[in-house]
């Protein structure tokens, strides 16, 4: 019995260290895109890289293990690029940077958000064109 106390608690440990890691890659993916913008009225404050995990971020939902789900900041007056990074939330479903001063282009790894639902990127002032690798996203309802 004792022995099988040790293997649970080993086991509990584990999982905690896997949803640490995981929350914490999320984080600096997020952490990338706030440092690529400008952020005058400072509604990305929150966004400490230093937390478990963005979970506890303003304008940043996630599921039941503590994986980034919904993205949302709409006219908030940033402006900069998107970044490459942002490929990595895989779990992501939503995002939605609406009637922002975002430039640049749509990074192609977005590609890789597979669970992605709507991506909302309007009202910036992106240039070039919708990367290809979108069409790979077949969950994708509104873009």
């Amino acid at each position: 019995m004792e022995r099988l106390i040790s293997v649970c608690l080993w086991l509990i440990l584990a999982l905690h260290l896997v949803l640490r890691v995981a929350g914490n890659a999320e984080g600096d993916a997020l952490h990338a895109l706030k440092n690529n913008l400008a952020d005058p009225n400072n509604v990305l404050q929150s966004w400490d890289p230093t937390l478990d995990n963005p979970c506890r971020w303003f304008n940043v939902t996630c599921n039941n293990e503590y994986s980034v789900t919904r993205v949302e900041v709409g006219n908030a007056n940033l402006s900069g690029k998107l970044v490459p990074d942002l490929g990595l939330l895989t779990n992501l479903q939503y995002l939605a940077l609406v009637g922002n001063n975002i430039s640049g282009v749509i990074p192609e790894e977005l590609g890789n958000l597979t669970n992605l639902v709507c991506l909302n990127l309007s009202l910036n002032a992106l240039t070039g064109h919708i990367p290809t690798t979108l069409g790979k996203l077949t969950k994708l309802r509104f873009l």
